[in-house]
């Protein structure tokens, strides 16, 4: 299991300023990730190095963003102003996290402009709607990974989260190979969650809140 994106919400009218705000931070475009039907969303990605990326995503004028774990997430984040919403784990094996959960993973999909659509499995989403410092995990179903659309040039370093650490994190802590740094800290002032992402490009660090 490794860290596989981390997702930022913007509302639709702001998320076209949000892309390019945080593309040109990190000197990499974004591309247009379609539409997820299930979950009333739609998202632009960025790669990353490492075969990570970043993804923007905005809630639609929807019924799934109230009835989906996803869509209620994106839609309470947008409506909290947005910002950082969740870091994301990918696992080959996502049976022994349905395992962990005792319930079962949901089929994701999207469908990108071009007419390719995109699936995987995902679970937990309804542990970071209820606490926005708990990670989500994905399996992806198709070959295709998002880190390889377009040109990746920074590398994910360092998130930082609000909060400390709960049993979700001690378990992500012991079952997840990390090639970034996770630092917790409390600020009574701010919502539990991701507060800022840490990104090398260009040989300097890129703080992103």
């Amino acid at each position: 299991m490794r860290l596989d994106h981390i997702s930022y919400v913007a509302s639709h009218d702001q998320i076209s300023d949000v892309v390019n705000r945080i593309g040109s931070q990190i000197g990499t475009a974004f591309v247009d990730g379609g539409i997820h039907p299930k979950f009333g969303t739609r998202n632009f990605t960025a790669p990353l190095l490492n075969g990570q990326y970043i993804e923007v995503v905005c809630p639609l004028d929807h019924p799934a963003t109230d009835f989906t774990p996803f869509g209620k997430a994106v839609k309470k984040k947008a409506e909290e102003g947005g910002g950082w919403m969740a870091w994301v784990f990918s696992s080959n094996n996502i049976g022994s996290i349905e395992q962990k959960f005792q319930r079962k993973a949901i089929e994701g999909l999207r469908q990108k402009p071009d007419g390719t659509i995109l699936k995987w499995k995902q679970l937990g989403v309804i542990d970071t709607l209820e606490d926005f410092r708990n990670p989500f995990y994905v399996e992806w179903i198709s070959r295709h990974h998002p880190s390889s659309d377009g040109v990746a040039k920074a590398k994910l370093i360092q998130i930082v989260i609000n909060g400390n650490e709960n049993s979700n994190l001690e378990y992500i802590k012991s079952n997840a190979d990390f090639d970034i740094e996770i630092s917790f800290q409390s600020d009574i002032s701010g919502e539990f969650g991701i507060k800022e992402v840490c990104f090398m490009y260009n040989n300097k660090i890129v703080v992103i809140d």
